[in-house]
């Protein structure tokens, strides 16, 4: 089964956070998002780009409805033309495999 097949498991504060092989792994199925750390947080990071605001907004509802059936939040920021999406796991401080089955459908939504 691939990522944007799975859906997200209940993480609690002490769930097994992501390790470097499993990131490894996990990153050839998300291939355009981007590990960035911020504040010493490990994130999964993308900017979607699109013909206008309108598009942009209608993207940012369907990560949200996405967030909300999985139980698992991003950081959206949504601009004329782009959307940025942001995923880690808050509990954890870092990486958890929901991070990356989320980023899998956020990109599944893109995709049509």
């Amino acid at each position: 089964m691939t990522l944007k097949q799975e859906h997200c498991e209940a993480c609690r504060a002490d769930a097994p956070a992501a390790s470097q092989a499993d990131i490894s792994a996990w990153r050839d199925e998300i291939p355009d998002w981007k590990l960035i750390e911020e504040e010493g947080i490990q994130k999964l990071q993308r900017q979607f780009s699109f013909a206008d605001f309108v598009t942009a907004m209608a993207f940012t509802g369907q990560v949200a409805e996405l967030a909300e059936a999985e139980g698992h939040h991003p950081a959206l920021l949504t601009e004329w033309g782009k959307v940025t999406v942001t995923w880690w796991s808050h509990k954890l401080r870092g990486l958890h495999r929901n991070d990356f089955i989320c980023a899998a459908r956020t990109d599944a939504l893109a995709n049509g």
